[in-house]
Order: C-alpha cells, then structure tokens, then sequence
C-alpha cells in the first residue's frame, strides 16, 4: 500500500452486487422487517489452540463468545449480513440507494476495511481505477484521514463486540449450532425469516447447547479430538460449508 489513498465513489453499484454486507444486530432487525433475506456466517476457533490467529488475537478474542462443544469449549464468531448474490434490493433503477441515510455501517464505512489486521487494497474492491485517482485523501500512512469515518470504522467493531452474545443466542435458538474452524472454512445459514425476526425481536437466553465443528481435514480433526471438540464431516443438510 501506498503512503497515501485517495478514494471518490464513482457511483457505479459494484459494491452494491453480488456483496453479503455485514449488519449490526439492529440492523439485522430492519432488514428482516423490511422483507430482506439474512444470511448467518459461522467460524470458531480454540483460544490459543487451533484456528487462532495469534497476530490477531485480541482483535478474535473480542468479537467471539464461549460455546460448550464436546468435552471442550469452542469460541465463535457469527456474522449476520445482508443476503445481495445478486443487486441489492435497495439499489433503484440508477443504481442509487434507497435507503441511503439509513444504510449499513458497513457500506457507510466501505471501502475501508473493518479488521484492523487487514489492509485496504484497491486491487481487491470493485471500485474502478478512477475512484483512487480522485476525491480526498482516504488513507495517510496506515491512518484513517477522516476522523467520522475512523469513528464509524470504531463503531463497527465495538457493535461486533457488542452484540455477538445475542447473535450466538439467536442461533442457538434457531438450532443453527455448527460452525467451521477459524482459518479453514465458514458454515453459511439462511433461516427462515419469520422464525429469525421473532428470534431478533425477543433476544432468548443462552440455553447452552452444544456445538459442533465442521472439519473435512482429517489432521485438523485428529487435532481438535484432542481437545475434545466434538466435529462433523457429514454432508450437510440446513447449512452450506464454504471451505478455503
């Protein structure tokens, strides 16, 4: 990365297509009330053990919450997003947001990358060449130039801090409760949306069901036996596993 980025939206809906947008837990409750689909994105790691980061711990550590799995414990990371495959369905015919003082922190926030541990690479968003060839300076050095957007970047992460016991509850209580391995795959869900709005607008308690593990890599598995995690290599059927 350059000492210095600039950034100008062009306006052209890239990033508005084919992008899952990650949602806060209130946000997640105004796009299913808006008739909007939900996908849940599901990793797990062991603290200091398999599927932890060590460079990015604290970072993991803070957006995760302890589940009982097996004889161990496993420590989760549930993302709620947007379901786009294709346009969102807030984008009008000029590819304008409908719902542009309302819209996502995340695509408040974007281009800029919400882990801390990841840098911005123009080479990897959608945006066109001329959108880093204009408008302010986006990024000096390795610091946000833009105090609001910095705050907005600050925002995102605590609500990922804030929310994600009650994300976990919410998929207990949609028996949504299988998870891959941090660094090795998600678990994709998509919930009826009736059942996940009435789970969103009465958060449940934890009840303490047990998780499990989707791990097709029988070293890993071997790996995670040992620390009595309990794992699956079955074909799945109410979830999607997207293996790296």
């Amino acid at each position: 990365m350059t000492d210095s980025l600039r950034f100008g939206c062009t306006g052209c809906g890239k990033c508005c297509t084919g992008h899952h947008v990650p949602l806060t837990l209130n946000e997640a409750r105004r796009w299913a009330d808006d008739a909007g689909q939900v996908i849940v994105l599901i990793e797990a790691f062991v603290s200091d053990g398999p599927g932890m980061p060590l460079e990015q711990r604290e970072h993991v550590l803070r957006r995760s919450h302890p589940v009982p799995c097996g004889d161990g414990e496993a420590r989760v990371s549930v993302t709620f997003a947007a379901f786009n495959p294709g346009r969102c369905h807030n984008l009008d015919d000029n590819d304008l947001c409908t719902i542009y003082d309302q819209r996502p922190l995340v695509c408040r926030i974007y281009p800029v990358e919400i882990n801390p541990h990841i840098p911005l690479r123009p080479e990897g968003k959608d945006c066109p060449p001329e959108a880093w060839q204009q408008g302010p300076e986006l990024i000096h050095g390795t610091q946000l130039a833009d105090a609001g957007l910095e705050a907005l970047v600050q925002a995102s992460r605590q609500a990922d801090r804030d929310d994600i016991a009650a994300k976990v509850a919410v998929c207990q209580a949609l028996g949504m409760t299988t998870s891959a391995l941090k660094g090795n795959g998600f678990t994709a869900y998509l919930p009826n949306m009736d059942a996940f709005a009435a789970a969103l607008a009465q958060v449940p308690g934890d009840d303490g069901a047990q998780w499990t593990l989707h791990v097709e890599d029988q070293a890993l598995v071997a790996s995670l036996l040992g620390y009595g995690l309990r794992t699956t290599s079955e074909a799945p059927l109410y979830y999607a596993f997207i293996g790296f």
